[in-house]
């Protein structure tokens, strides 16, 4: 698929390629066809200047569009791999992740930059933080420079680096581990395009047409289908006006940020797809009221994406036990072990973890079983927390909580509205500590945790439980519900 838009994309081809809004919902054309496959190839001609080959690992920290794009585009035809740096992980987590990936060059936008340096302090209150970026390797901006910025990787001028056409590593993402261990999954560019062709056949996307949605596995298939793609605007009531604008033929928005614009007035056209986070019979319900010809749930992992997927009508016709994720996408395999966790396979789930040799079937965490084909869910049997579209795996963020003064501290989920669940940290400060002491403690450790930062600190006896006296999360998470 990568390699179909490659081939796709002319210099002289004039028609819109990514798509902004202005004020009122009217879109703009951020960039041309043309214009993309000029930037693609002058980066891809950047980076094999200063000596960058295949199987060699960048750093990508760069904001959506038309310059982000570029740059994977480059990457793949080089048949360099990716590190995506995630600014709303905290700088720790960062900093050891980028010690893993061990990237040769890191490509950043001014912004990224601007969060690892002098805007860091406001950067902390929109949940954003990053370490030095040039802490583990050579940083270069990409697009606009702002003072105090690395030097700009423009891109380049001359003869097009031949692409690259064997396998290999394509993409590294990181997902749960600890600071002192992370954990990334790795797919092979074989693996991705598998599932970018998996994603193509799902959406059925029409030339000259406009998708909106802003995600690569949605860019990719689009505008290798020949069809232009909205960024979604980030404020609701702008995205309902830019959704009315548009009319897109598909839409693909996150759960909470569809339920966010359907209460904001969304119209919907289309086929609306929905996932990253768990999607309900009354969220996909509420999509056809508002005017989608299809409403469509789609299960996916970090390690499989997508797994399979549900129609809104199926979903609601279904009267059994568990949550109906729909039907295994073309290729895919699933099967449980012994205790039950569902297990997936297929040409699209990743090769391996980073550092870990090739596995077999992948453990999804997810206690599920398979029903003349088609996946039904009963709950996670692994340790994370689902707050919005982001998954927060507690280990990586406890260990920071026990300064001086909290004798035991876990972060646990809370259940919210439409599957959604609230981030509390339950703390429980030593013997002769204040509570004004404790939280005064814990000031600097939580504004380091980005995006996994708890809505909520309780300060409470952690339960126990078992022989060992482990704490018991399904209780704190109890607690911290009634707190």
């Amino acid at each position: 698929m990568l390699d179909d838009l490659l081939a796709s994309l002319r210099d002289d081809d004039p028609r819109p390629a990514l798509l902004g809004c202005r004020l009122g919902g009217r879109p703009v054309v951020r960039a041309t066809r043309a214009e993309l496959s000029r930037l693609s190839k002058g980066y891809a001609v950047a980076l094999h200047a200063r000596g960058l080959t295949a199987g060699d690992t960048i750093g990508v920290a760069v904001r959506p569009g038309p310059r982000s794009l570029a740059v994977l585009l480059a990457a793949y035809r080089l048949g360099l791999r990716i590190a995506v740096l995630d600014p709303t992980a905290g700088p720790d987590v960062v900093l050891a992740r980028l010690a893993l990936a061990e990237p040769r060059l890191v490509l950043a936008d001014a912004a990224a930059q601007a969060v690892a340096g002098w805007a860091a302090p406001l950067a902390h209150r929109a949940r954003l933080a990053l370490p030095d970026l040039a802490a583990l390797a050579p940083v270069v901006t990409i697009g606009r420079r702002l003072p105090g910025s690395a030097q700009s990787l423009d891109p380049g001028s001359g003869p097009v680096p031949r692409a690259y056409d064997a396998d290999g590593d394509a993409v590294v993402i990181f997902t749960s581990g600890t600071t002192s261990s992370p954990r990334a999954v790795v797919h092979t560019r074989a693996g991705l395009s598998a599932g970018l062709r998996i994603v193509h056949d799902l959406v059925r996307v029409a030339p000259d047409r406009p998708v909106l949605g802003g995600t690569f596995f949605v860019l990719v298939p689009a505008l290798a289908a020949n069809a232009p793609v909205a960024l979604p605007a980030r404020r609701p009531a702008a995205l309902a006006r830019q959704s009315a604008r548009l009319a897109p033929q598909a839409t693909y928005l996150t759960p909470p940020h569809l339920r966010a614009a359907l209460a904001a007035g969304m119209r919907c056209t289309g086929r609306v797809y929905s996932g990253s986070a768990p999607v309900s019979a009354d969220l996909l319900a509420r999509v056809r009221r508002a005017g989608a010809d299809e409403a469509w749930g789609i299960y996916a992992l970090t390690e499989v994406f997508p797994a399979a997927a549900v129609e809104g009508n199926a979903k609601a016709a279904y009267t059994g036990g568990g949550d109906l994720v729909g039907a295994l996408v073309s290729g895919v395999r699933a099967r449980t072990d012994d205790r039950g966790q569902l297990l997936l396979a297929g040409p699209n789930a990743a090769h391996r973890y980073l550092g870990a040799e090739p596995g077999g079937w992948i453990a999804t965490g997810d206690v599920g079983r398979v029903e003349n084909g088609q996946v039904v869910l009963g709950g996670r049997c692994k340790d994370m927390i689902l707050r919005g579209a982001e998954n927060i795996y507690p280990g990586l963020y406890e260990p920071a909580l026990h300064v001086p003064g909290v004798e035991l501290a876990v972060i646990v989920g809370v259940p919210a509205a439409d599957g959604d669940e609230r981030v509390v940290a339950v703390v429980q400060p030593s013997a002769g500590t204040s509570p004004d002491a404790v939280r005064a403690a814990l000031r600097e450790p939580l504004a380091r945790m980005g995006a996994a930062r708890p809505d909520a600190v309780v300060l409470a006896d952690v339960p126990l439980s078992g022989r060992s006296r482990k704490p018991d999360r399904a209780a704190a998470a109890r607690l911290a519900a009634g707190s």
